[in-house]
């Protein structure tokens, strides 16, 4: 009886819910119904009360379509002519406890099994007084009730293709640890209906009562192939259920596999260094008036080519590490016992932290998030001047112009594309333009117009149009790495958590290098098209934007919250005039634009971007006066709405 209670306390939450999606609620109410059997059940009403057949079929349908209250007052008129017919004491009473009716409904339940002792009747009865309602607390006495009139149900059930006799008995027998009962339920389950879920789950709980392990295995996995949730059946399979994995006649092509992921990871490593020196190289020694050529190409499909290789390898280097992982803590066990001590705490420990990295590790996979667009669209009648600005800028490269503009509270200015893979490989992708309107104050129409060119380089250049291992494995990374820290297995000791560590600075020197490629070639675009000095205002400006909103942002938010007053416009504060806050202002600006490029950087540095751009040798092009907010219609509606809802954030993540 004790394995049964271990595995009753494992699954049956599980249990419960597969019930609630396998089984139909009963014979006698479902919208499934046997036509012939519910022709009979019309015949019997006609030679008792022939008028109320008709109200009768449209209770019936009112409750097979779910509408139980238009039910209840069609059925109570056919009790008045046939008060002691089973079969509607039992169908207004199943319909009074749907509706909340339940000591009614539960006592016209039991008239039906007086008048009547059917499959039927004693099914509902059990099934209501055990689950009247969803998260109804139901005494253990009641539910033990409830169990008798299951088995009597099941036992006198003449229709075996009807899983709900067995399922209701297994439930409530699991539930209550009355192991014949689950047996005999489970066996007729697995004898009539291999088609349910719950027919495998239960019948792999029962052999785990046997210690049959691998049916219990096979069963278990049957349920998952079948729909059981994936955490289910790892839980259970974790529970003991699983057999050993590693023998020692595969150690050897074990360390043999290892050794090779090894060296995979060191030369991935190799190949993002060399592929970034040869970047640098080709952007110094290339031509900068070629805007695109063969090289440009090449690299990008060299590119293209090493990253989905490094996408491909994290994932077939999790069940290496999560063999190592495994290894690693087994030898540890292994060591303490050869020692002659053996720390439990310790051993609970690696134990444990073993399984939740593996579990978190496995779990990143399968957990997909979907990813919202930022901000809210801006209409056209908003801002008509911008929306002319980014197609007059479209023509000028000869490229689409955005289909969508998106403004944001933040400082950003990009861009993405919006579609199926099919479609940004084809080019018929939805162009979102992101503008942050805190970079906005002082921008010029004429450095803005070269960032935007510079955006719409990318667009060009189809940076835009694939990605798609890229950003999967660093949203898995992400998620793991999220997963580790939440758990606080992000430790030293921890094999899984340095695996992370290591192949996201790999796969980050090989992405990035990609991206610093892509940013350049955007930048001779956007310099080439409306000049050097334009794009260096320009990402000036953006930078410089990016340090000033951060802190003049947090600085109100902080005073209004220590003050607990509303938040001011954080698009209109001026700057501090404090002659040390200045200095450390332009500090920042100064260490920004200066810093030295790294290996893990998406962008190159300003300064170098800069003295790239100025390479190359611009076309005539007229000059864009006047400031970006003046491309907007109601500069202060957009602001005060973009305050308050960095207000609205910093309340509700307050709550």
């Amino acid at each position: 009886m004790s394995k049964f209670l271990l595995a009753k306390l494992a699954c049956l939450t599980a249990c419960v819910m597969l019930l609630a999606f396998t089984a139909p609620v009963t014979p006698a109410q479902s919208p499934n119904r046997d036509a012939k059997k519910e022709a009979g059940i019309q015949e019997e009403l006609a030679a008792i009360s022939p008028a109320s057949v008709e109200a009768f079929k449209q209770a019936t349908e009112a409750a097979d379509s779910g509408d139980m209250k238009s039910a209840v007052p069609l059925y109570r008129q056919v009790l008045e002519q046939a008060p002691k017919w089973d079969v509607i004491n039992r169908r207004l009473g199943y319909s009074l406890v749907e509706i909340g009716e339940v000591d009614e409904g539960l006592a016209l339940l039991r008239k039906a099994v007086a008048l009547k002792r059917s499959p039927d009747n004693l099914f509902c009865l059990g099934l209501k007084m055990a689950y009247p309602a969803e998260n109804a607390s139901v005494s253990r006495t009641v539910k033990e009730q409830a169990l008798v009139l299951a088995k009597e149900a099941r036992a006198k059930n003449t229709n075996p293709r009807d899983p709900t006799y067995p399922a209701l008995s297994a439930q409530l027998s699991l539930e209550l640890k009355d192991e014949p009962e689950f047996r005999a339920a489970t066996g007729e389950l697995v004898k009539n209906h291999q088609d349910l879920m719950l027919t495998h789950y239960c019948n792999a709980i029962r052999a785990t009562m046997d210690e049959e392990w691998s049916t219990a295995e096979q069963e278990i996995r049957t349920a998952g192939r079948m729909g059981l949730d994936a955490r289910t059946v790892d839980e259970f399979l974790a529970s003991g259920v699983h057999t050993r994995v590693v023998a020692w006649r595969y150690t050897y092509i074990a360390l043999g596999v290892v050794l090779a992921w090894a060296l995979g990871l060191a030369l991935l490593f190799l190949v993002g260094g060399l592929l970034s020196k040869r970047t640098l190289k080709y952007l110094e020694t290339a031509d900068p008036q070629t805007l695109v050529s063969a090289e440009h190409e090449k690299l990008r499909s060299v590119y293209r080519k090493v990253i989905n290789i490094a996408g491909i390898y994290y994932y077939l280097s999790i069940p290496v590490v999560i063999f190592l992982i495994l290894a690693v803590s087994g030898a540890a066990v292994y060591g303490f016992l050869v020692i002659g001590t053996f720390p439990i705490k310790l051993v609970l420990f690696l134990a444990v932290g073993a399984l939740i990295t593996i579990f978190q590790m496995i779990k990143s996979l399968f957990v997909r998030y979907q990813g919202e667009d930022p901000g809210r669209i801006l209409r056209q009648d908003e801002a008509p001047g911008l929306w002319a600005l980014s197609q007059e800028v479209a023509r000028s490269i000869g490229t689409r112009p955005v289909s969508e503009i998106r403004i944001t509270p933040g400082t950003e200015v990009a861009v993405y594309e919006r579609g199926s893979f099919r479609e940004r490989m084809n080019d018929r992708a939805e162009r979102v333009l992101i503008v942050g309107l805190g970079v906005l104050n002082g921008f010029s129409q004429n450095a803005f117009r070269a960032v935007l060119a510079h955006e719409y380089g990318h667009f060009t250049h189809r940076d835009t149009a694939g990605g798609d291992m890229a950003l999967r494995v660093k949203s898995d990374m992400m998620k793991f790495a999220t997963a580790m820290i939440l758990s606080k297995q992000n430790t030293y000791w921890n094999l899984g958590f340095h695996f992370l560590r290591l192949y996201h600075r790999i796969f980050t020197r090989i992405s990035h290098g990609a991206g610093r490629f892509q940013e350049v070639l955007a930048d001779r675009l956007a310099s080439y098209h409306f000049g050097a000095r334009s794009f260096e205002e320009g990402l000036r400006h953006v930078v410089l934007r990016q340090i000033e909103f951060e802190h003049l942002a947090e600085k109100e938010i902080s005073e209004a919250f220590n003050s607990r007053r509303a938040l001011m416009n954080l698009y209109e504060l001026s700057k501090s005039e404090e002659l040390d806050q200045q200095k450390t202002l332009e500090e920042e600006f100064q260490k920004a634009i200066h810093r030295e490029t790294s290996d893990m950087d998406t962008h190159p540095s300003p300064a170098e971007r800069f003295r790239l751009a100025s390479l190359v040798t611009s076309k005539e092009e007229t000059f864009a006066a006047g400031a970006v907010w003046d491309l907007f219609l109601n500069r202060e509606v957009l602001t005060r709405e973009m305050s308050s809802e960095v207000e609205a954030r910093l309340k509700s993540a307050s709550y």
